[in-house]
């Protein structure tokens, strides 16, 4: 076995939902030793919620596809018996992470200063939605309420239709890539100094943050974006960039030039909008206009006519259309785990390669508490000392 980038990295993951899961599981793949600390019987939130109320072998796909590689250590933070064997994992630990509301954590007797008491090399990132204080400091810090605060959603859609969200939870997976880019900044930073340090990532900065040219723009200007009246991909574009229809479903055309895509759909008179201030003034019309000759074509030829002609476009695809796509099969992108309820659950893979220390997936999504006796034991307790724990209700298991 190909040793990981990060098989010496040991993780104390008292994160769930989305933000600090995908973090921790983007770790476990490069090989760290995850160690999910979850409630008793209960866990992680996302064990209980699931889209359109469907259930794979009684498990929640969300839950799934955030969690593999990780073990579940189910303790009841409450418990000072759980608290001193959380105290005793710290001690040769190396990360610590968590994205409760601020304070929680703290107040549990679970915050920096506590875990820099027993290991001052430790590393711990906080994960939130709008920073630890400060006029939002107690609002609920969840993705689209992020998008709409951060301006991505009043920049997406058509002017005529509510501002819209992304179709996806964009916000906690920025958040989940900064607390990688963080952790490993700090962590690296320590091989150096060695010393840990609190790494504190937020959901609006980190929005902000990826919204770095739209904001420069805006800000320097002014001026706000006016989102078009029809499909024009960003409200800073001009036509033709957008999306547009065909016989069968929709293509994408992005920065190319008019005049060429003209020649291409073969209706000389669209020539009349090639001038750049009337591409972006009359970018709704040059829309409909286009629109109504790529109707015409299937998707397949207007791609391949396209294509030939050297202008950016592709086609349009549902999650299902994308993980039949040819290119995604080419690079392995789906693949699967087994999982003792769920069974075979296919997923995406690793999206990073890496010569010497590739990543991969070694274990399914834990089962509450999968791991209790196990984590326990390696970390000194005796098999009785594990029996008083579970009959105490500080810890637990699978039931």
């Amino acid at each position: 076995m190909t040793d990981k980038a990060l098989s010496h990295i040991t993780i104390l993951d008292f994160s769930h939902l989305l933000q600090g899961p995908f973090a921790t599981q983007l770790l476990a793949d490069m090989g760290a030793n995850v160690i999910k600390i979850e409630r008793p019987g209960k866990g992680d939130l996302f064990r209980s919620l699931t889209f359109r109320d469907t259930w794979l072998g009684g498990e929640s796909p969300n839950f799934l596809a955030w969690n593999r590689n990780k073990r579940s250590l189910a303790l009841n933070l409450k418990s000072p018996e759980a608290r001193a064997a959380i105290m005793k994992l710290a001690e040769t630990a190396d990360v610590v992470v968590q994205n409760f509301r601020p304070g929680v954590m703290a107040r549990l007797g679970y915050g920096y200063e506590d875990f820099r008491a027993v290991n001052p090399r430790i590393v711990y990132c906080s994960g939130s939605g709008y920073g630890e204080d400060g006029p939002y400091e107690n609002r609920p810090g969840q993705d689209m309420l992020v998008q709409g605060l951060t301006g991505i959603m009043a920049a997406t859609g058509q002017a005529d239709h509510p501002p819209t969200p992304v179709g996806a939870g964009f916000s906690d997976q920025v958040g989940a890539m900064n607390m990688v880019y963080g952790i490993l900044s700090a962590l690296l930073w320590r091989e150096r100094s060695g010393k840990g340090q609190e790494v504190k990532v937020n959901l609006l900065a980190g929005m902000l943050a990826h919204q770095n040219q739209e904001m420069v723009m805006a800000m320097n200007t002014g001026a706000d974006f006016e989102r078009p009246n029809s499909g024009i991909g960003h409200p800073g574009m001009d036509a033709p960039f957008g999306t547009y229809p065909t016989t069968d479903s929709w293509v994408t055309i992005a920065m190319s030039p008019y005049a060429t895509l003209v020649g291409v759909l073969g209706n000389d008179d669209l020539l009349r909008f090639d001038d750049p201030e009337t591409l972006f003034d009359q970018r709704d019309a040059v829309w409909r206009a286009v629109a109504a000759e790529t109707g015409k074509w299937s998707t397949d030829a207007l791609i391949e006519a396209l294509l030939a002609a050297d202008i950016w476009c592709g086609e349009v695809k549902s999650h299902l259309g994308a993980a039949a796509d040819p290119q995604v099969a080419h690079l392995g992108l789906v693949t699967s785990y087994e999982h003792p309820r769920a069974g075979t659950v296919k997923v995406i893979g690793p999206a990073v390669g890496m010569s010497a220390t590739p990543p991969a997936i070694s274990r399914p999504a834990p089962l509450v508490g999968e791991h209790t006796r196990e984590i326990l034991a390696s970390a000194g307790y005796t098999e009785s000392e594990i029996d008083d724990l579970l009959a105490e209700g500080a810890a637990g298991v699978p039931g």
